[in-house]
């Protein structure tokens, strides 16, 4: 028999639609950028191979790597070294461990509603209690700093930010992180902060909540940056008070991250951010697509994403998220039901706009068939 926290969690609400498409459906539901990694990053991971580097490593990361990642930090908060990065099996590891060493059962963890799947289910499987704070349409997809201090208690541990955000794609400007910092000072919270789609903004950019707050611990990735979804790669970035021990628990769970493709993605840091640019001006012209067409839809509202590559629009028609996103995958389109993001993600559907401008039409076109028949019906 299972333990009782495997009863605590679902499979997320994302895979669920993708494993059940059947072959030849547009896929507008699954985060990654439909590119391939930049040459350079291919090439250096054959010549990492080739020249022996397929042996264990340093179980934070390889030493050049992590000094790389430093030193962009750096440029937020001069005093950033390698002893504040560890890299990781992804964004996704970063988070576990983060989850195992800061919470503990009875803990309480502020985390966005609509959000990433994970954040309430890291806390749930270690016992922590998921609070969750609202991020509505009405206010593009910012948090309520009134409704935060609702919600805080002596219980409070970590507040969980997520800007550009997956699902709505909303971007916090930086007065709200400003805002979001003091509220954590005030209240003795660390806040974790899930910066994977920090390059990919289209009106002004991120704030990171680096070198803002002492409080910080951030979550990075490089599966969107350089397309490398399947090598699984990220990193955290830490306090110092704090990195060694989540670099304990990051052992534990995979002794250290995988050495050639370390090797790889520093080849692509040391690239430059050409290929993220050139990816980010076609996502730009993806989103004013996307947006363009589904405001044609009857019964469709959607605000427009300001980052990451996903739409977020709510619906009017009297069915579920889950019915409309399995009646849109009969007819050939994969999408995602927004409740499996949170509660206030009923009535609400999360594209991705990283597909092909041919793709992006055909499927919002078979949408935009169902919902004229809806209206006629």
């Amino acid at each position: 028999m299972v333990a009782r926290r495997v009863s605590s969690i679902e499979i997320s609400g994302i895979r669920k639609m993708f494993d059940a498409a059947p072959p030849n459906t547009v896929n507008l539901g699954l985060g990654e950028p439909d590119f391939e990694p930049p040459p350079v990053v291919l090439e250096a991971l054959a010549r990492a191979t080739r020249e022996g580097m397929n042996h264990y490593g340093p179980s934070a990361g390889l030493l050049p790597l992590r000094d790389a990642i430093a030193g962009r930090y750096a440029v937020k908060e001069p005093t950033t070294t390698r002893e504040n990065v560890i890299v990781t099996c992804g964004g996704s590891e970063a988070l576990m461990v983060v989850a195992l060493s800061l919470y503990d059962p009875g803990d309480e963890v502020l985390v966005p509603n609509p959000g990433f799947v994970l954040y309430p289910a890291h806390a749930r499987l270690l016992g922590a209690v998921p609070i969750p704070y609202s991020l509505r349409a009405s206010r593009k997809y910012l948090p309520d700093l009134d409704e935060l201090e609702r919600l805080v208690t002596d219980r409070t541990r970590v507040l969980i930010v997520n800007s550009p955000s997956n699902p709505t794609g909303g971007v916090f400007p930086r007065s709200v992180v400003d805002q979001l910092v003091a509220f954590a000072d005030r209240h003795d919270l660390t806040i974790v902060s899930d910066e994977v789609y920090e390059q990919i903004v289209y009106d002004g950019e991120a704030t990171s909540f680096w070198g803002r707050t002492d409080r910080a611990v951030i979550v990075n990735s490089f599966s969107k940056t350089l397309a490398m979804t399947g090598w699984r790669v990220g990193f955290l970035l830490a306090p110092r008070r704090l990195a060694p021990d989540f670099n304990k628990i990051h052992y534990h769970i995979m002794a250290c991250p995988a050495t050639p493709i370390q090797a790889a993605v520093l080849a692509g840091l040391k690239a430059g951010d050409g290929t993220i640019e050139a990816m980010v001006r076609e996502f730009r012209a993806r989103r004013e697509l996307v947006v363009r067409l589904l405001k044609q839809i009857p019964g469709l509202d959607v605000v427009r994403p300001a980052g990451a590559f996903y739409v977020f629009p709510s619906f009017e028609w009297p069915r579920p998220a889950l019915g409309v996103a399995t009646e849109l995958l009969s007819r050939g389109v994969i999408t995602t039901p927004g409740d499996a993001f949170g509660s206030l993600g009923a009535s609400h559907l999360r594209l991705s706009f990283a597909a092909s401008r041919p793709n992006l039409r055909k499927g919002i076109g078979i949408i935009r068939t169902y919902a004229e028949e809806i209206r006629a019906g």
